[in-house]
C-alpha cells in the first residue's frame, strides 16, 4: 500500500524558504542552499546514499502539493518526473493549467486529494510538498511519513516548515542518514 510522505529540505533553524519568499523569487534569498545536496556537478545526481535517497523520491507515484508551491514552481512545467500531480486548493486552477494534462487541481480538501494521489500512485509512495499541505496532511491523519534533509545552514529568517501546528504530533526516527552537506531524516508519524 502506497505512503504519503513529505520530502523536505529544511535549515537547522526549520526553515525550508529564505526571507523574501514571494513570486518573483521562489524560495527566498538563498533557497538553494537547501538543495545543494541533490546534485554532484557532474552527473546531476549526487552519489552514495544521496543519491539512493534522489533515487527513492523519483519513485514515488504522484504528487500531492499546495497551490502556492505548485505556481511557484510554475506546476513543474506539467511534469515532475512522469507522474500525476495534485495540487490542492480552495480555487480552480488558472487556465495555464489546461496544458499540463498531469495536473489535477482539488478543491474537496485533503483526504480527496491524498486519496486520488494515492490511488494514481498504486503501490508507490504519494510525494508531498509544501508546508501548509504538510500541515493540513497531519491535521487530518494524512501524512505517514516525514523525510526531513537537515542541512547544516542557519537561516535566521524565512518561512519555517512548522511554525504553528494546532496539536502535539509524536514521531518515531526510522531511518537516519548522514552525508557531507546534510542529514537525511524519516520520521514515521505515530498514530
Amino acid at each position: 500500500m502506497a505512503s504519503s510522505v513529505l520530502y523536505m529540505s529544511m535549515s537547522l533553524d526549520g526553515y525550508i524558504a529564505g526571507p523574501n519568499d514571494e513570486p518573483g523569487n521562489p524560495g527566498g534569498d538563498g533557497f538553494m542552499r537547501l538543495h545543494d545536496w541533490l546534485a554532484d556537478g557532474e552527473s546531476g545526481r549526487p552519489s552514495g546514499p544521496a543519491g539512493e535517497l534522489v533515487d527513492q523520491m523519483n519513485a514515488t507515484g504522484a504528487v500531492l502539493v499546495g497551490r502556492r508551491t505548485a505556481e511557484q514552481a510554475d506546476h513543474y512545467k506539467g511534469n515532475h518526473h512522469g507522474v500525476p500531480v495534485f495540487v490542492l486548493s480552495h480555487r480552480p486552477p488558472p487556465a495555464s493549467v489546461a496544458s499540463y494534462p498531469l495536473v489535477t487541481y482539488v478543491t474537496e480538501g485533503i483526504a480527496s486529494a491524498m486519496a486520488q494521489a494515492k490511488a494514481a500512485a498504486g503501490d508507490r509512495d504519494v510525494m508531498v510538498h509544501g508546508a501548509y499541505t504538510a500541515h493540513q496532511a497531519l491535521q487530518a491523519g494524512e501524512l505517514d511519513d516525514l523525510q526531513i534533509h537537515q542541512i547544516p545552514v542557519l537561516f535566521g529568517a524565512g518561512r519555517r516548515l512548522f511554525d504553528v501546528l494546532p496539536e502535539r504530533i509524536e514521531l518515531e526516527i526510522a531511518r537516519v542518514i548522514d552525508t557531507p552537506q546534510a542529514t537525511h531524516i524519516r520520521y514515521r508519524v505515530r498514530r
